[in-house]
C-alpha cells in the first residue's frame, strides 16, 4: 500500500481593514469621493506592492548570497519597484 499525504489548506477568514481604510481617507483627504469599492482597490494594491517588494528583496538577498532579508535588500528592492510603477 502506497502511504497518501493529505494536505489540509488554510481559508483566510481575516477581512480588509475597510473601516480604517476609509477613516483614513475621510481625514487625509475630505474632498475625495470615492465609490463603495474603492477602499478595497486601495488595499489590494497595498497588498500587492509588499508582494512585490518581497519578492524583489527576496532575490536581492539570494545574489548577495544571505540567508536573511537586511534592510538594504528592501531599500534596493523599493528603490527598482518605485521606479518601475512610475510609469
Amino acid at each position: 500500500m502506497a502511504l497518501s499525504t493529505i494536505v489540509s489548506q488554510k481559508q483566510i477568514k481575516r477581512k480588509a481593514p475597510r473601516g480604517f481604510l476609509k477613516r483614513v481617507f475621510r481625514r487625509q483627504k475630505p474632498q475625495l469621493r470615492l465609490e463603495k469599492s474603492g477602499d478595497l482597490l486601495v488595499h489590494l494594491n497595498c497588498l500587492l506592492f509588499v508582494h512585490r517588494l518581497a519578492e524583489e528583496s527576496r532575490t536581492n538577498a539570494c545574489e548577495s548570497k544571505c540567508r536573511v532579508i537586511n534592510k538594504e535588500h528592501v531599500l534596493a528592492a523599493a528603490k527598482v519597484i518605485l521606479k518601475k510603477s512610475r510609469g
